[in-house]
């Protein structure tokens, strides 16, 4: 009877280490995953601040009065063309292509 009883206790100490390495191994990797991704986060929100703040309308008008002046000027869209060099020839066409509603 005592070998029974020490045998289901060795076994269940054998059983506990594995599971507790097995748990310790799993942490390791999640915890190197999460050092791996906590700078892209970090990149990412300065990113995206970089990206909304610097490109919102008002930021890029205030930009081009403060480095351009009066070097920008705006213009329709549909008025600007595309040059094509095929060869020696070259096309000229609009920018957009025109969608026509029917």
């Amino acid at each position: 009877m005592k070998k029974v009883v020490f045998a289901i206790i060795f076994v269940l100490i054998l059983g506990t280490s594995l599971v507790k390495n097995s748990t310790k191994e799993i942490e390791d990797k999640i915890f190197m995953v999460n050092e791996t991704i906590r700078p892209l986060k970090l990149e990412l929100g300065d990113v995206l601040l970089e990206y909304n703040y610097l490109s919102s309308p008002d930021k890029l008008t205030q930009y081009q009065t403060q480095y351009f002046e009066k070097d920008l000027i705006k213009i329709d869209i549909t008025k600007i063309k595309k040059l094509n060099k095929k060869s020696n020839n070259i096309k000229i066409s609009d920018f957009l292509e025109k969608i026509i509603d029917e």
